[in-house]
């Protein structure tokens, strides 16, 4: 077993990813696709190789993905928005033909800010879909049929933050949902009375990061919890009593 990151592999590996369109996993896994450009363009960026996936065939996928009839039906729009109402909201699937959805978009706006192609998306629209899933409690639902999370307040909060519109955001309202989720053991759930799982401390404390509100973090407690995640064999897991795995591992150390 090599002791070295054999990066030629990996690369080797995520370019053929999405090569196997006949593939029945290809297609089962369509709800997550534009989470898995950006997670293979933010590898290929760490290992040097940006440019080992087409620029060009990356954004026009992410713009096959927009949804101009957010809140209905998701149509396939391969093309792009001819004209730009302020009255609409607009955001991107995971998917073409999938219904909007706030994790999908934050890809989508990652995978444009890092291939410098912002300009192609419609960020008065974008930000008014995202503004308008606050709940009034604060948190946020993840698309118009209402499942809220705390993931979702991290999505909302982070492409914001990118698009530079944090300002229009509730800032106090967003914090005291997330407060209101910290745990005795210092962890986050992923809603009110919820229990405390690596996950949602990553997005709760990251959120609080990027808001500039970490103070709302008992640190002292939260370390304990997240240092209790390692099992005897080194791994970490996501809550207690759990098996380790590399997804809450990921959480736990972040």
């Amino acid at each position: 077993m090599s002791s070295e990151l054999l990066i030629p592999l990996h690369v080797q590996y995520i370019q053929k990813l999405g090569e196997n369109k006949d593939d029945l996993v290809y297609h089962l896994t369509s709800h997550l696709r534009l989470n898995a450009v950006y997670w293979g363009l933010t590898a290929l960026c760490i290992m040097g190789h940006q440019d080992a996936l087409s620029r060009d065939e990356m954004i026009d996928f992410v713009m096959s993905c927009w949804d101009e009839e957010t809140g209905r039906f998701a149509l396939f729009f391969p093309a792009y928005p001819d004209s730009r109402d302020p009255n609409k909201v607009g955001a991107f699937g995971a998917h073409p033909d999938h219904d909007a959805h706030l994790l999908s978009t934050l890809s989508a706006i990652q995978i444009l800010v890092m291939q410098d192609a912002l300009d192609r998306m419609d960020v008065d629209r974008v930000v008014k879909f995202i503004l308008s899933l606050q709940q009034p409690s604060g948190v946020f639902a993840g698309d118009s049929f209402g499942e809220i999370d705390t993931r979702f307040s991290y999505c909302a909060i982070n492409a914001l933050s990118l698009l530079g519109r944090l300002h229009e955001l509730d800032v106090e309202k967003t914090v005291g949902y997330i407060k209101k989720c910290r745990n005795f053991d210092g962890g986050f759930g992923n809603s009110v009375g919820a229990e405390s799982h690596a996950g949602q401390v990553f997005v709760c404390v990251a959120a609080l990061a990027i808001l500039d509100r970490l103070d709302e973090v008992d640190v002292d407690t939260l370390a304990w919890w997240l240092a209790e995640r390692q099992l005897p064999n080194g791994g970490l897991n996501g809550r207690p009593e759990k098996l380790e795995d590399n997804s809450a591992g990921d959480s736990d150390y972040t």
